[in-house]
């Protein structure tokens, strides 16, 4: 890999690409790598961290005058509905991450659609305004699991930003699209996707979208991964971290040495990292930038509030 450690010549913030920042609210206890430790009947044994994280997190968006769009799972908008006002009232896109972070290709269709509708109303409830973004769990909407798109246009999103193009042992499309399109469903319907970001190197795809690949990527090619694509491909990026990326002292859970290597190597630096981020590129909402992009329109959208019901 040819690829200098050199920072890339380049002022990111200057170059008039404003890319999508997005946070998945969900604790420490719901990742699906802990899945196989904590069943979801336990989570509520667990002390929450994802209120104090995530209030975190809006502080240095405040500092830096940057909106973003919060991925909310249901489970934690049901218990803290306070937390998700105060993301809205900050100005940030509430958006889908569905109600227990079940992985997708493990739900059937009907447990799809009554687990993500539930967390739409939920989430709408607590807004009084419509989500029309979603994210799913692991980025599991994999080719298997394709289907789950035209269920998300019949619940009323105009957007899904689940899938990732990258080979990985729990999600992935390899060869998907890698820039936010329109996409046609197998229905013959259409949903707008913004894949996780990717950087092209060497013909390969470097996977640069945030999370662990921030945390374990030294920050410096991070930064190249991501100036590329604003850089040489000319296209925006969507980028993600959870809240409890950013908290080094959360309780440690005995899971396997993989799970545990990806899940707290370099918590102490993200937050940092973050900032060096925030100060380096520019950022708004995922919802915006698709507006922006042409790829949804900027008023007199059919998405709205409550378009189905129980």
């Amino acid at each position: 890999m040819n690829v200098s450690h050199e920072k890339p010549d380049v002022s990111p913030r200057s170059n008039g690409v404003i890319n999508a920042l997005s946070f998945d609210v969900e604790d420490y206890y719901h990742v699906s790598a802990f899945a196989n430790v904590i069943n979801r009947g336990q989570w509520d044994e667990y002390p929450s961290r994802v209120v104090e994280n995530t209030k975190r997190i809006l502080d240095v968006l405040d500092q830096f005058g940057t909106q973003a769009t919060f991925f909310v799972l249901g489970w934690v908008a049901e218990r803290y509905p306070q937390l998700v006002k105060d993301i809205a009232a900050r100005g940030h896109e509430i958006a889908c991450h569905g109600y227990s972070h079940r992985l997708v290709y493990e739900q059937s269709p009907e447990e799809f659609y009554t687990e993500t509708l539930r967390a739409k109303n939920l989430l709408e409830e607590i807004t009084g305004s419509a989500v029309v973004g979603y994210r799913a769990a692991s980025y599991s909407i994999v080719r298997e699991s394709l289907w789950a798109l035209d269920i998300l246009v019949e619940l009323g999103f105009a957007y899904d930003s689940s899938i990732f193009p990258v080979r990985h042992d729990r999600y992935g499309i390899p060869n998907a699209e890698r820039v936010p399109h329109r996409l046609a469903t197998l229905n013959g319907k259409s949903i707008v996707e913004w894949p996780l970001a990717t950087a092209r190197i060497l013909g390969c795809r470097l996977p640069v979208a945030g999370g662990g690949y921030f945390r374990l990527l030294p920050y410096w090619l991070s930064r190249w991964g991501l100036a590329s694509i604003n850089r040489r491909e000319l296209q925006p990026f969507i980028f993600y971290l959870h809240p409890w990326e950013i908290d080094p002292e959360q309780p440690r859970v005995s899971a396997s040495w993989l799970s545990r290597f990806r899940h707290y190597t370099n918590l102490g630096k993200c937050e940092e990292r973050l900032r060096r981020l925030l100060g380096e590129f520019r950022f708004g909402s995922a919802r915006d930038g698709l507006v922006q992009l042409g790829l949804l329109p900027r008023t007199g959208t059919n998405y709205g509030r409550n378009r189905v019901h129980n």
